[in-house]
């Protein structure tokens, strides 16, 4: 083969080597352009994605998911208790705030479903008679702290008037002592109470029920004895 010949094949081997080397480059700013200019998720789609996006990344322990699964049957009683007040005679104070317990507890009850489905977790169905649990095979009903029990809740239901109000009252204020008795027991759990919503979520019950049973013991002073 003469020198010539080896300095053309020489020339063909650079030039195809160049070529590819121009075609990989123009690949990769494509794609880079590509990613660049893709368009976010939005609505919905976006939604979902930040929600399991941050859910990954905020930590949460069991009793995190115990916390947020039973405050929801917590606040299943208080709302039946202060959806008696219209229809029972309570006074109007007491019934606006009934209303405002309706309303803040619903809210809440719908915040603690979305946390407990965001993290894959059994979302359970709000039981104003407390959480069900199976032992030895059987069924049995457990209070959460502060909650009233099945007698206590015949009696106010079958009270009217001020004797409504009293009742109504001395319940509410054993059921709020017993919502910041388990923020309380949250916090002092290991690891608890460190993802930004729980954290939240809880401080908020404890300042607004602690304000909420002031209120009601100023309450209790109007109505008198029985």
């Amino acid at each position: 083969m003469t020198n010539r010949r080896i300095a053309k094949l020489f020339a063909l081997a650079l030039f195809a080597v160049a070529a590819y080397a121009t075609t990989v480059v123009t690949a990769v700013a494509a794609a880079a352009q590509s990613a660049s200019t893709a368009k976010p998720l939005t609505g919905l789609a976006g939604a979902i994605a930040k929600a399991r996006a941050d859910s990954a990344r905020l930590p949460y322990v069991k009793a995190d998911i115990e916390f947020m699964s039973s405050m929801m049957h917590h606040h299943a009683q208080a709302i039946v208790m202060a959806k008696w007040a219209p229809t029972h005679g309570a006074n109007p104070e007491l019934q606006r705030l009934c209303e405002r317990i309706i309303n803040a507890q619903t809210d809440e009850i719908a915040l603690m479903s979305r946390w407990l489905e965001a993290r894959n977790q059994p979302v359970p169905t709000p039981n104003p008679a407390g959480m069900t649990m199976q032992m030895s095979g059987m069924e049995h009903t457990m209070l959460m702290p502060g909650m009233l029990t099945e007698a206590q809740m015949q009696e106010l239901d079958a009270a009217r008037g001020a004797t409504f109000d009293r009742l109504f009252l001395t319940g509410m204020i054993q059921h709020h002592r017993g919502a910041v008795s388990m923020v309380k027991e949250l916090f002092a759990a290991y690891g608890a109470g460190q993802d930004e919503t729980i954290f939240k979520f809880a401080n908020d019950v404890e300042v607004d029920q602690t304000t909420e049973i002031n209120r009601m013991f100023q309450m209790l002073l109007t109505v008198g004895a029985p």
